[in-house]
């Protein structure tokens, strides 16, 4: 292995009174930062020591008794209380068992660490011979605790000491290599696992192919364990991998170089926002660079580190790809992609989003050579079926374990790949430690994949809340944690012995509930039962089917009065033509129950579509077919209703009422064309808006071709085109002093029962053909508040959870919040009404975690923000106090923006992942209905299958329409909080000023922000009685059932 050039870090270094050389090389190894320099001083340690590298436990004790000055006894310190933990035996619980772990990454150290600590012989090959990926990694606050256990201050002084807590890759893998080497584990450069070679013969064990050229040491090791952390692209054989597709994501990486100047320290870094809720920075990053992007991050470490989600149409529009290619291997491969076009792209985006005050941005460079920029897809991630299998040939048994990138990929946004990659370190470890103990390998197997189904659903939130308890037993982690998820039996196919044939597996065995849903309709008999049971008594009605009895109308008006009485009396529909009385069901069905048609009412008159009025009449019996008759109307939290649906709805209706009336796409349409592109809709693939039929995939914004989805999207009046909210064109004459943004629709309240527009009682009055406009809304008059409680409308937080507070428009984020913080303990910016115990409490844990030779990064609140903060320490006598609040406000508000955008980017993968289900639940319903309308010769019984399957289809659907709704409805809340501090600040702004000096114009544009607060006070208002009565029915409903 050749070792770098680099020299050696000045002997300086070491303790100045020590004369022992061993001293020098072990400080040139706590401070090397490269790979190559941290190999060559540790074999300078050893050499030294008179050690032999790759010795075990017993090597770290005998560094240890040898290096005890007062420099590296503070590292012996933590390592030895780790090593202490009672799991650990004393370095014997595993003494007998032989490790391989396949890679060098994050997770393969951490995973080396925690057996060496075991007392195993672990032996790492890694295919690489340095570290040099730069991208930074988001760290939870127990990976903060357990790397600093391990000594990351002492490796690396900068370990976590900015506003947000993160490090790079390299620098990682650098620390864990030290105290790797430190515990002796065995390490090989430059060699490549290729897969295993099973013993030849019984007393042989299992062995390695290796490539190119292994040593004859490392070609005959033998091992009862194998640790794969090789990343990704490589699981070892016998382990199925299941992909988890959404749509079309393209991210983009860019490491700059960290001059570390002033000027750069100062920059606010940029924890994410996403264009989910906050809009305008993306206008505003669109307009003047033309760049489209659907969220943004911004990490100072090593390098300054940006990572982004940037849009297909815009990288082609501004050159970065050269064609349009639907495979995306091709579409992102190199001979694709515009080097050049793709470096000027990542620059300017950093430049808008940091305001350009990180000056000239001359990007780092890779492992190549090249600058450190690189486009990549993750549309669809990677997870492995299982974590653990055990293979035995002629006796000998192999244990193999996953973690890191191979076991699951992780969603980058989201920033849990170094945090759940740790976790599945610890139980692999677990695992290895319970081989060891000699318990029953399927008793293995089974605790491992139980501890693996809790992998994905792990959060700081729902872990143990005391990290510094954390430990190798998954019980110091995991609350409610059952070992026994998963019995034995369960896993007999990950059992594998290679005398005989392989136990096929089952790949359907996870799948298999996809289509038997507890709400689906069930049988064609069961549903015209229930169809019989709710229209029973209503006169002129008689259901003997499920199509002729339909088609006077009659029946689908009883169906809907029964569950929602008092819109509309049976005695109203005299005079009403069978089209119109089919019609105006359809309406009040979507408009007060939350069941969106997938019928026209032309083809349920005409009898012509069957199948579409079977499996509507299937939404309301798995929605209402628990509810009691009662004399009242259904409540909106019935069991299979969704509330969030409805709201929507009412939402919809509302953006469109807001604006002009919408030129018209002409009179309803027939249920079985698109809208759009005229081409034939089946059942499952039928989106209805206004009355029309869409494919969800022609459903679009006109602009940009996004999914267009409930609630977030305006179809405009000039032109009769559909848009997102961001791209909508606005008109004109603009209010002056807005923001360039659509206007906010004032919210429906929950309870609003209006009569659907195009609806009314006959003695209702009507003007014209057009529709009966709801409600007029009251008139409003001017509202003229005092100073005080303008101050006090300002600061008006409605949010129910005051854990989860809303993230401000980047990049003045970190100061918006820090006011907040503020704000809960200054009153007057400066007027203290509280001892500030909060900040206390916080003091001590902020001193540990930034006490290190290094200074932190100073980066500057806005100057009444500080101003306020100095004061209040000033006149509480705690002016020594004063730089750890400050840090710790820093340091809160950016932890608070984080959650922000993580929240906010669960929600935006969860959303493409129901658009890629609801994609193949549509396929699947096109080949059933295909079938059903072929196959008139098919056997009765073979068609009432085809039919239930296509019900349980159906009934899948709208589930995941119902989920779709409720995450819209957290993206409105997010829209709406992130509007308010928008215009708090707006209104502060002004406030702050003096009076005497406001021109008339300040005055006009500071009443129109207090109007826009006003509104969007009452909007959040509304949307938190929504939730409130929602609750409250879902809580009625609970009690009711336990009755």
């Amino acid at each position: 292995f050749h070792l770098s050039s680099h020299l050696p870090l000045e002997a300086s270094m070491a303790s100045p009174t020590s004369t022992n050389p061993a001293h020098a090389h072990f400080e040139s190894f706590l401070q090397a930062q490269l790979c190559q320099d941290v190999l060559s001083s540790f074999q300078e340690l050893c050499g030294a020591l008179g050690l032999e590298p790759g010795g075990g436990l017993p090597q770290y004790h005998k560094i240890k008794d040898q290096l005890n000055y007062w420099s590296a006894k503070s590292l012996w310190t933590k390592l030895d209380k780790r090593a202490g933990q009672p799991v650990y035996q004393q370095g014997r619980a595993c003494t007998s068992t032989k490790c391989l772990v396949v890679g060098a990454g994050p997770c393969g150290l951490r995973v080396a660490v925690e057996l060496a600590l075991l007392g195993a012989r672990v032996v790492l090959v890694e295919k690489r011979t340095k570290f040099s990926r730069h991208n930074v990694l988001h760290l939870w606050p127990f990976t903060i605790h357990d790397l600093r256990a391990l000594g990351a201050k002492k490796f690396y002084g900068r370990f976590c000491t900015g506003t947000l807590d993160h490090i790079s890759i390299r620098q990682l893998q650098l620390l864990l290599l030290k105290v790797v080497l430190l515990l002796g584990v065995e390490i090989h450069w430059g060699v490549t696992f290729t897969g295993l070679q099973p013993p030849p013969r019984k007393g042989s064990g299992w062995r390695a192919q290796l490539q190119p050229n292994p040593p004859a040491q490392l070609a005959n090791y033998e091992f009862d364990v194998l640790i794969s952390a090789a990343g990704g692209k490589f699981v070892p054989e016998g382990f199925k991998v299941r992909e988890m597709r959404g749509k079309l994501a393209i991210g983009i990486t860019a490491n700059f170089v960290n001059g570390r100047t002033v000027e750069e320290t100062q920059v606010p870094e940029i924890s994410g926002v996403a264009r989910i809720y906050n809009q305008s920075f993306f206008q505003s990053l669109l307009k003047a660079t033309g760049i489209d992007l659907e969220n943004i991050v911004y990490y100072k470490d090593d390098t300054h580190y940006f990572v982004m989600t940037a849009k297909k149409q815009c990288l082609l529009r501004l050159g970065v790809l050269r064609q349009d290619w639907p495979d995306t291997d091709r579409l992102l491969g190199s001979a694709n992609v515009v080097p050049e076009a793709l470096q000027r792209f990542a620059r300017a985006a950093a430049d808008f989003a940091t305001h350009g005050k990180l000056g000239k941005l001359e990007f780092a460079q890779d492992a190549h050579r090249q600058p450190d920029v690189s486009a990549f897809d993750f549309t669809s991630m990677m997870r492995a079926e299982s974590s653990a299998r055990v293979q035995e040939k002629h006796g000998a048994r192999l244990l193999l374990g996953l973690v890191g990138d191979c076991l699951v990929e992780p969603f980058w946004p989201l920033g849990t790949g170094v945090a759940r990659g740790f976790l599945a370190a610890f139980d692999a470890a677990w695992m290895v430690k319970r081989w060891a103990e000699g318990a029953e390998p399927l008793e293995v197997l089974a605790e491992r994949e139980s501890l693996y189904q809790l992998l994905s659903q792990t959060s700081p939130e729902n872990m143990h809340r005391n990290v510094a308890q954390y430990g190798l037993d998954p019980a110091t982690r995991y609350p409610n944690l059952n070992l026994r998820a998963v019995t034995p039996n369960q896993v007999r196919d990950l059992y594998d012995v290679l005398t005989k044939e392989p136990v096929q597996r089952n790949n359907d065995k996870r799948d298999a509930g996809m289509l038997t849903t507890g709400g689906s309709a069930g049988t064609q008999e069961e549903l015209l039962r229930w169809c019989q049971e709710q229209t029973a008594g209503y006169p002129g009605v008689h259901v003997s089917d499920l199509s002729s009895s339909w088609t006077d109308g009659l029946a689908l008006c009883a169906l809907v009065h029964r569950l929602q009485p008092g819109v509309l009396e049976p005695s109203e529909l005299q005079g009403l033509g069978a089209l119109e009385a089919t019609a105006w069901a359809l309406k009040v069905a979507e408009h007060e129950l939350g069941i969106t048609p997938v019928v026209s009412a032309q083809a349920v008159v005409a009898g012509s579509d069957p199948l579409g009025l079977i499996a509507y009449l299937s939404h309301f019996h798995s929605a209402f077919k628990s509810t009691a008759h009662s004399p009242g109307p259904v409540s909106q939290a019935s069991p299979g209703t969704s509330s969030a649906v409805l709201f929507l709805g009412k939402l919809q209706r509302t953006l469109q009422r807001s604006r002009a009336k919408v030129k018209s796409l002409g009179r309803a349409g027939a249920g079985d064309l698109c809208a759009l592109c005229g081409e034939h809709l089946y059942v499952l693939e039928r989106l209805c808006v206004d009355g029309h039929f869409f494919h969800r995939s022609c459903f679009r914004c006109h602009t940009c071709e996004a999914t267009l989805w409930p609630g977030g999207y305006e179809q405009h009046p000039g032109d009769g085109h559909f848009y997102c909210l961001q791209h909508l064109p606005q008109p004109d004459h603009q209010e002056e002093g807005s923001d360039g943004g659509p206007e906010s629709p004032e919210l429906p309240t929950p309870s609003e029962n209006s009569m659907p527009p195009g609806l009314s009682t006959p003695t209702a009055s009507q003007e014209g053909a057009g529709p009966v406009p709801d409600p007029s809304q009251p008139t409003r008059r001017r509202i003229h508040l005092s100073s005080l409680e303008r101050q006090r409308l300002s600061s008006l937080n409605l949010t129910p959870d005051p854990e989860m507070e809303p993230p401000p428009k980047p990049p003045r984020s970190c100061s918006a919040l820090a006011r907040h913080a503020l704000e809960s303990s200054f009153v007057g910016w400066g007027l203290p009404v509280q001892s500030p115990q909060a900040l206390v409490a916080m003091e001590k844990e902020e001193e540990e975690s930034s006490s290190s030779s290094e200074e932190e990064e100073d980066v500057p609140l806005d100057s009444d923000v500080e101003q306020a903060l100095q004061t209040f320490a000033k006149t509480s006598g705690t002016m020594k106090d004063y730089p750890t609040w400050r840090q710790t406000l820093l340091r809160r508000a950016k932890e608070e923006e984080m959650k922000r955008f993580r929240k906010a980017q669960t929600i935006q993968r969860r959303l493409n992942e129901i658009e890629g289900a609801l994609r193949e639940l549509e396929a699947e319903g096109v080949k059933l209905e295909l079938a059903l309308r072929r196959q008139s010769s098919s056997p009765e019984q073979q068609k009432k299958l085809w039919v239930g399957q296509l019900l349980q289809l159906v009934d899948k659907k709208n589930s995941l329409v119902a989920e779709e709704a409720e995450l819209m409805i957290t993206v409105q809340e997010l829209n709406l909080e992130e509007k308010q501090w928008q215009l708090d600040q707006e209104l502060r702004g002004y406030m702050n000023r003096e009076e005497t000096l406001k021109t008339a114009a300040d005055r006009q544009a500071e009443d129109q922000v207090l109007r826009k607060l006003v509104d969007l006070v009452n909007q959040r208002d509304a949307l938190i009685r929504f939730q409130e009565e929602r609750r409250l029915s879902e809580l009625a409903l609970g009690t009711g059932a336990q009755g």
